[in-house]
């Protein structure tokens, strides 16, 4: 859902922020769900069953229900629950699509943007549907984004907050002197860990290797030169550790899609 358009996103009517009443219960439907519905838990304590698979919710708690799937509900009377559901369908199969459960930990952007959609459909609002479709991709990049950013962290496993402090620490000196001659050996030095293990860790944080990482923070401050303090291309590339001006221009040009002379 990342690469659709907004327009290929197709409101439904069925949507509503509801405090839900003592008694309240979602039976079981005759049918399994007919579109997408984005079910969000604000507050309370309940729980939802999802395709037989129970699951205990509280505040944070988000499910994107899909084409086919079966739900039922139930809640704690003396905790309701309060929540928001926004059922939809899209026009194309999507390449990405969120998982059907997430909890978020900050919860504040995405009840942001909760409220605004719903806000938008209370009155009849000019741009109503325009403004909710793109409402609607952003609550989809909220979650395509939270599961990035949780996949991103099992990777990175057991990584200790000192070790990460560290590697942050390198690449920030890389970044304030892009033009000192760096190697992975004195930078494993000054981070006082094996060469093997700076650089498998450097690239796991950083995403980058640490070659590449300094190549592309002599180009960034080579732009910003070029751009703003006067200097010529030769002189920016000997600021910045270069000796051999067209191994500079070929680097840059590979970075950047330009000539240095062009950025100039």
């Amino acid at each position: 859902m990342l690469y659709l358009n907004p327009d290929d996103f197709l409101l439904k009517p069925a949507l509503a922020t509801i405090h839900c009443e003592p008694n309240w219960k979602w039976k079981k439907r005759d049918a399994p769900m007919p579109n997408f519905d984005l079910f969000y838990v604000w507050s309370g304590e309940g729980t939802v069953l999802l395709n037989k698979k129970p699951y205990h919710v509280g505040k944070g708690h988000c499910f994107l229900f899909r084409p086919g799937d079966e739900t039922e509900a139930t809640h704690n009377p003396q905790d309701p629950l309060v929540l928001t559901y926004i059922h939809f369908d899209i026009a194309e199969t999507p390449r990405l699509i969120p998982s059907r459960h997430r909890i978020f930990n900050n919860t504040i952007g995405f009840e942001s943007l909760l409220t605004q959609y719903i806000r938008l459909f209370l009155v009849k609002t000019y741009g109503a549907e325009i403004e909710g479709k793109l409402i609607l991709k952003q609550l989809i990049i909220h979650l395509l984004r939270e599961e990035q950013e949780k996949e991103e962290k099992v990777e990175q496993g057991h990584t200790s907050n000192n070790l990460l402090e560290t590697i942050l620490e390198i690449a920030n000196y890389i970044q304030q002197h892009p033009g000192e001659a760096h190697t992975i050996e004195s930078l494993s030095v000054r981070a006082n860990i094996s060469q093997r293990y700076f650089s498998k860790k450097f690239k796991q944080i950083t995403g980058q290797t640490v070659k590449s990482y300094i190549v592309y923070s002599r180009i960034k401050r080579a732009e910003h030169l070029l751009h703003t303090s006067g200097m010529t291309v030769t002189e920016t590339a000997y600021a910045l550790g270069y000796n051999d001006l067209h191994f500079f221009s070929r680097q840059f040009k590979q970075y950047t899609g330009k000539n240095p002379s062009e950025v100039r």
